[in-house]
């Protein structure tokens, strides 16, 4: 990236654009936002709020030229090895077509919709011939994170038989415990969901389940209806005792952070039924399409990631903000940290060699209102000068009519809200009184979406997941491998085997003297 034509071209434009106050360009300008927004059915993208102007974007276009982005997108549709280090394609985008899947897929597909309807005609039982009640769903990180969101946005939408879904990640177990202590082992179904199916952490907590069924089950062999398995690897599933009707299988080819769309949406689709489970395919087909169909100037995808790049490699921000306007995205944020920094947080370029410029940003966020009242005052008053994406829906939860009013004040309220606080970021306020003088200057894109259902749920996460891989493009990085999270496991299992042991034997002086006051502690009152 740094080598190229136009790369050169925008550092000269970022360093005149500094100096320019972002409700300077608003006043030059007063329809600035017909320029500088796009839209697609069911989705408004508006980047007006951000430090640009034509010829900027000219040339972010022409970086992503330079940077071959065509061909990329061409080789992820296409299912090529493009996670070169772990010689593996990245083919997340073949699940969501159910229209015409490869017949892999479309295997998996009804066995999990058997599985599903068994659940949702009170057909799967467990030992005492109950019906299932309750779904935990074992999992970390892909096997957790967007199966939670998921659920959690649309809960509204769930189906009319679906079972409650709990979800459980937490090594130290205190998840698990607290839901066995108010569950019913007869009617508790536990989907064990993890790529290799042997993640010590998900295991670990299964294991756990699995003794709590046979604490309560007359005899062994009914034990085993009470787990699904969900994985790569069936010949693991099996050793560890998941009957073979109760496999669902997904493919290497599919990365854990993307891994919703695959049927690692077990628990989604338990949830919302077969039919919501489509929609939400369908929706992050219809972004699919888009991103690859569409010229780059209109491409939402394709300028939400270049004005990412532009942010951070010529405005030198840092720190992303994801701040969305409905309470049901309270885990979008979560499930986007690990998407944009798993995938992007990388220092080395594809070809081996050390990267010279900044990557992925940090990412956080909450859902506005909180968000206001906890990180705003920063993001106003503070030092640091972050992007933020505002994420909001035109129409609210649906009510029936003696309630809709109250409904329509509480989401016009939100609006108000969510645009006062965009405009604000913009604009500032200036105050002779330092602590009443707002700057502005914040860089904002807002996403308007229709409604959050099913389908536009699907449509917002491909959007991003297109985005990380048009950043990772221009960055000349591999956003599907994570080699990063690999040393922490392998020293974690050393460190296990010297609590064991009792020992600090070879370990440096801070992890060993924190073991020693672990152990001490434990033996005192």
């Amino acid at each position: 990236m740094i080598h190229t034509h136009a790369y050169a071209m925008l550092q000269p434009l970022a360093e005149s654009m500094k100096a320019q106050h972002l409700k300077e360009l608003f006043a030059q300008d007063s329809e600035r936002f017909k320029p500088f927004h796009l839209e697609k059915e069911g989705l408004l993208f508006d980047f007006s709020k951000q430090k640009i102007n034509t010829e900027i974007i000219d040339e972010l276009l022409n970086l992503a030229t330079e940077q071959q982005l065509d061909t990329w997108i061409e080789r992820l549709f296409n299912g090529d090895k493009i996670n070169h280090t772990e010689n593996r394609a990245a083919w997340h985008t073949a699940l969501r077509d159910v229209s015409s899947p490869n017949p892999e897929v479309a295997k998996q597909w009804r066995k999990m919709e058997s599985l599903v309807n068994q659940v949702h005609q009170k057909q799967f039982r467990g030992y005492s011939g109950k019906p299932i009640l309750d779904i935990i769903n074992i999992g970390v990180g892909g096997s957790d994170l967007g199966p939670l969101m998921v659920t959690h946005a649309l809960d509204k939408d769930k189906h009319e038989h679906a079972p409650d879904v709990h979800f459980v990640s937490t090594l130290d177990a205190q998840q698990l415990h607290k839901l066995l202590k108010r569950l019913d082992p007869a009617t508790t179904l536990f989907v064990v969901a993890s790529k290799s199916f042997a993640t010590i952490d998900t295991l670990s907590l299964a294991d756990t389940a699995k003794e709590w069924i046979e604490a309560h089950a007359p005899n062994q062999e009914v034990v085993m209806n009470h787990f699904v398995g969900i994985s790569t690897n069936p010949t693991k599933m099996s050793k560890w005792g998941i009957l073979l009707r109760h496999q669902l299988i997904f493919w290497e080819w599919v990365g854990g952070r993307f891994s919703l769309w695959s049927t690692i949406g077990f628990s989604i689709a338990l949830r919302l039924g077969m039919q919501g489970y489509n929609d939400m395919l369908a929706g992050a087909h219809a972004m699919d399409q888009h991103f690859k169909q569409t010229p780059f100037k209109q491409n939402i995808p394709v300028l939400l990631g270049l004005i990412g790049v532009w942010n951070t490699n010529f405005l030198n921000l840092s720190a992303q903000a994801i701040l969305p306007y409905d309470s049901r995205l309270k885990y979008f944020a979560s499930y986007l940290e690990q998407l944009e920094m798993e995938s992007n947080g990388k220092r080395t370029k594809r070809d081996g060699t050390a990267i010279t410029y900044r990557t992925c940003p940090i990412l956080w966020g909450e859902v506005g209102p909180n968000a206001q009242h906890a990180f705003y005052q920063l993001l106003h008053q503070g030092t640091e000068r972050v992007m933020s994406d505002f994420i909001l829906f035109s129409q609210g939860v649906s009510q029936p009519d003696r309630d809709r009013d109250r409904e329509n004040y509480h989401h016009n309220l939100n609006i108000a809200n969510c645009l006062a606080q965009s405009r604000a970021m913009m604009s500032g306020d200036a105050n002779e009184d330092l602590h009443k003088d707002y700057p502005g200057d914040q860089v904002s894109n807002t996403l308007l979406l229709k409604k959050l259902d099913a389908y536009h749920l699907g449509m917002l996460v491909a959007l991003y997941e297109h985005k990380v891989f048009v950043q990772s493009v221009i960055w000349d990085i591999n956003p599907f491998d994570q080699w990063g999270v690999e040393l922490g496991k392998k020293l974690a299992v050393d460190i296990f085997e010297h609590i064991k042991a009792q020992s600090v034997d070879d370990l440096d002086s801070s992890t060993a003297n924190l073991l020693k006051n672990i152990w001490k502690q434990r033996h005192e009152n």
